[in-house]
């Protein structure tokens, strides 16, 4: 077993929270026993994923969405009463990194999205774009929208929203997951030939045939599915922790 601190600190170190500015909490959410054993990864706090993390004894639960947002009233009610109660009764450590979990080089969201897809990120000036420098940039061998968007389609096992640009050549893809719309104007300035995220919403279908650019949504949770899983398994690994990710399904 190591401690709550012990195990705090080593996410803290390697997340680096204190660089972003974020819409929650980032760090140790709720607090639980203070020895730790077992750890159990997720992408959200739901209480499908604490009930499964307490069926396998995990005494810590790591996640990439927390409980905890801005614009919330603060009411200990409904699901939220019903997931810190699971928590509170059973002694379990929650911890959420959003944006820190999303930008770390190696083992984020973006990253390995990335390295799944078969993307090679560009480096240095130029390489990153958006808000707080969230989104990456890379190239891809696949050589259309449409051959991009089969592929993303069969390596995530699930359907894809895509805005097909015909005859466009793929020199630049951008990418940045979960509910990264809002980027895709920063995508094109960037020079970007594609750009791959979770979501789309009703604008970016008219930014992307107006400006030439391809629009692939994969979905918020399928694109975030890789991030916490890697975190917690190397700091599991640091730590000498059982490590063990939790997928719930979610069609978002």
């Amino acid at each position: 077993m190591v401690t709550r601190d012990s195990l705090t600190e080593a996410l803290d170190t390697l997340l680096q929270p204190a660089l972003f500015k974020d819409y929650g909490p980032n760090g140790l959410q709720v607090e639980g026993k203070p020895q730790v054993k077992k750890i159990v990864s997720g992408v959200t706090a739901s209480l499908a994923l604490i009930e499964a993390a307490i069926a396998q004894g995990a005494d810590a639960i790591f996640v990439h969405h927390g409980l905890f947002w801005r614009g919330q009233d603060g009411r200990v009610v409904g699901w939220m009463k019903q997931r810190l109660h699971k928590l509170l009764a059973h002694d379990i450590n929650l911890y959420a990194y959003h944006l820190p979990l999303d930008a770390h080089p190696t083992l984020g969201n973006n990253a390995q999205l990335g390295k799944l897809l078969g993307f090679t990120p560009l480096e240095g000036a130029g390489s990153r774009f958006g808000e707080q420098d969230l989104g990456w940039l890379g190239t891809t061998p696949l050589a259309s929208t449409q051959a991009l968007a089969e592929h993303v389609k069969n390596i995530l096992n699930r359907p894809v929203s895509h805005i097909n640009i015909a005859g466009a050549a793929i020199k630049k893809v951008a990418w940045c997951t979960g509910g990264a719309q809002s980027y895709f104007e920063a995508a094109i300035a960037a020079g970007a030939d594609v750009f791959i995220t979770g979501e789309i919403s009703e604008p970016q279908a008219h930014y992307a045939r107006e400006m030439g650019v391809g629009y692939i949504a994969c979905g918020h949770h399928a694109s975030e599915r890789y991030g916490a899983p890697a975190v917690a398994a190397h700091v599991a690994a640091q730590l000498g922790l059982e490590h063990q990710f939790i997928d719930i399904d979610n069609p978002a």
